[in-house]
């Protein structure tokens, strides 16, 4: 977005470097890549769309803040996934922007969602380096926030989530983790905080604990590096069989607790009132229906990855919608292809994403995720065939 620097890294870019930077993502012994495109650039953001990133963050958490806000978000949690024992806060909160432009041509945040719910903390950093290593990245501009470097900042993320156990003690748990998209971001997890991945089906429950085998060893589980979406254990349970009841109570940590993931969610978004925020409301509680709905998007509140949201609304898609408590209408985003590439202009997304030590008053804004597109929406079903598209990183200017 920097027109300068931007220009630079395009004349200079080849498609050699890009494939050796492909190759330093690979981890777990050299064997696995990601299993998602990477973008063959990252973002640059110069100060002003930073600052303006940094203040619609702060608005979002000062939000999730407000003393009424587990009240409000009570009936986010469906009652079949309510899980005992729910602490005060996510460990982890990330908040998705898109990159616009204001009604002056500057470029402005606008709010998409939200998730108290970790992301690829791990790979992003293995990401930010491996651009480092392969383009030109300036010395003024930095994909780390409140002054991390990657030394600490992994020392960062074992504070949070592995504390004071011992890291063979704490697992980071999924369902069928090596089947996801996501998985090398698992294994550099690893590699960085010693701990181990650990699937649904593995665990194993007696009574009240849970243990896991770690080279053959039976091994207590004290703490829980939450990566499940628990309606993956219906969706796959075929595929994973008995599996331990994660839904009483059990002497284990949760890092996040998984009632987080929907309390701060696409459920948070009618809470927040910001310049950086699109107006939202609850379908079930909007006053009258605006009459440019061409402007808004309707989403499902409790579906994944894009899956149910309606970008182009008519009141007829409205009418049909027998749950409008479980429905969201959006003021549209409009995002600005502001990021110029070889071969056309692509949008972006910008993912802050944040750290909440026990004890903090607020979220820690540590480092960033980002994404590129040439489709209406953001995402790998809107980007068949394209290249300077995918997933990447911000470095945004000192």
């Amino acid at each position: 977005m920097d027109p300068a620097i931007r220009k630079k890294y395009n004349q200079a870019f080849s498609d050699s470097k890009y494939q050796l930077f492909l190759q330093q993502l690979v981890v777990k012994k050299g064997t696995v890549a990601p299993s998602f495109r990477v973008a063959e650039t990252p973002v640059f953001v110069p100060t002003g769309l930073r600052d303006k990133l940094v203040q619609a963050g702060e608005e979002v958490i000062d939000a999730i803040l407000q003393p009424k806000f587990k009240s409000l978000t009570d009936k986010s949690i469906p009652k079949h996934l309510a899980v005992h024992g729910e602490n005060n806060h996510a460990h982890f909160l990330i908040v998705d922007f898109g990159i616009c432009l204001d009604e002056q041509g500057e470029l402005t945040p606008k709010l998409i969602e939200l998730q108290g719910f970790p992301s690829m903390f791990a790979f992003q950093e293995l990401m930010a380096l491996a651009y480092r290593n392969q383009f030109e990245i300036p010395a003024n501009y930095d994909n780390f926030f409140n002054g991390f470097t990657s030394d600490t900042y992994f020392d960062f993320l074992k504070e949070i989530i592995i504390g004071k156990h011992d890291p063979k003690e704490v697992v980071l748990l999924e369902v069928l983790p090596h089947q996801q998209k996501t998985r090398v971001d698992f294994y550099y997890t690893e590699e960085k905080l010693g701990i181990n991945t650990v699937c649904v089906s593995e665990l194993i429950q007696e009574g009240k604990k849970l243990y896991y085998l770690s080279d053959g060893v039976k091994t207590p589980i004290k703490r829980i590096y939450n990566r499940v979406i628990f309606e993956d254990l219906d969706t796959h349970k075929e595929q994973l069989g008995p599996v331990a009841n994660l839904f009483h109570e059990m002497d284990v940590e949760w890092i996040p607790h998984p009632n987080w993931f929907y309390r701060i969610s696409k459920y948070t978004l009618p809470l927040i009132h910001s310049e950086y925020a699109p107006k939202t409301w609850f379908l079930h509680e909007l006053p009258v229906l605006p009459k440019d709905l061409d402007q808004y998007v309707l989403k499902p509140l409790f579906s994944f990855a894009g899956q149910g949201v309606k970008i182009d609304v008519t009141q007829e898609d409205i009418e049909k919608i027998k749950d409008p408590q479980h429905w969201i209408l959006q003021q549209k985003v409009h995002y600005a292809p502001v990021i110029e590439t070889p071969n056309g202009n692509a949008i972006c997304e910008i993912r802050l994403m944040y750290g909440w030590p026990d004890g903090a008053a607020r979220p820690v804004l540590m480092h960033n995720l980002a994404r590129l597109s040439k489709g209406k929406m953001i995402g790998v079903g809107f980007n068949s065939g394209q290249t300077w598209v995918g997933g990447s990183c911000a470095f945004f200017e000192k």
